[in-house]
């Protein structure tokens, strides 16, 4: 029970696949209270699983600024406080992934960033307030390198690692930590939006010296939940790695003129998170 007492705010969980789910169960678990956020069409699923949790479920679309208000409110009243957060929120339109990275218009771009970059420092920077001593968790994939038809995504997860540092720097005075998971590959509902998925099950069958699952979030969702708890109070403005090590081995994916022929033999398969 070492999440005893903590409460969280976990975004995302639109599946029992996911990140934010396996993130939202384990915390449970642990002794956390845990709210759960979703808008949309989305909305209902998040409902009928925060049922299944026993966790409120809160209305949040992130560009929305009315909302991440509300949702302050929300949690002040609630609880008084807040003691972790997770950012699982990313999505790009179809034009700017999958061969996209040229001809997507600053429209499709801006969106890519809005949600999937500018939305995290926003959620943290609305709720820091009411978590002094806090931790606050993204969901990265690592930026480091390019991976074919990942795209304009890529570019905006490159900008959510250079935003964690920031917000470590300007959160840390308060106390709260903010740290980034690199995730390995995981098939789940917004996996759909990558066509060409079967690059990254290539690269990590060949490559995790741990092998890896793509359909277990529980490594990284146990990850979520060490940061959110008192044992690593050090450690903040981290990317940190669960991706059965294949971030420290060398090799390359294929180039982006061989993604068609991959995708056509992959089929529509799910995505990153």
């Amino acid at each position: 029970m070492f999440l005893h007492g903590k409460r969280v705010l976990v975004t995302g969980v639109v599946s029992t696949k996911s990140i934010a789910h396996a993130a939202a169960r384990l915390a449970i678990e642990q002794g956390a209270q845990v709210t759960l956020t979703g808008f949309g069409r989305g909305l209902r699923i998040t409902q009928r699983l925060g049922d299944d949790l026993g966790a409120e479920v809160l209305e949040l679309d992130v560009t929305q600024p009315e909302h991440i208000a509300a949702a302050v409110r929300r949690i002040e009243e609630k609880w008084g406080g807040l003691d972790g957060i997770l950012h699982s929120i990313a999505f790009a339109p179809s034009e700017a992934l999958d061969g996209g990275f040229l001809t997507a218009e600053w429209e499709q771009v801006a969106t890519a960033l809005h949600v999937s970059t500018y939305s995290y420092v926003a959620l943290a920077n609305a709720f820091a307030p009411l978590m002094p001593g806090g931790s606050v968790v993204g969901l990265d994939f690592d930026a480091t390198v390019v991976w074919p038809g990942y795209d304009w995504m890529g570019v905006a997860k490159a900008g959510l690692e250079s935003a964690n540092r920031y917000l470590a720097h300007n959160l840390g005075p308060r106390g709260i930590r903010v740290n980034l998971i690199a995730s390995g590959p995981l098939k789940t509902i917004a996996a759909n939006a990558i066509k060409s998925f079967g690059v990254f099950e290539t690269v990590w069958r060949e490559r995790a010296p741990l092998g890896w699952d793509e359909e277990d979030a529980t490594p990284v969702g146990r990850a979520v939940c060490a940061l959110w708890s008192d044992w690593l109070p050090a450690v903040t403005g981290e990317v940190i790695h669960v991706d059965g090590g294949v971030h420290a081995v060398g090799g390359t994916a294929p180039k982006a003129a061989e993604i068609t022929e991959i995708t056509e033999i992959t089929g529509d398969v799910a995505a990153i998170r």
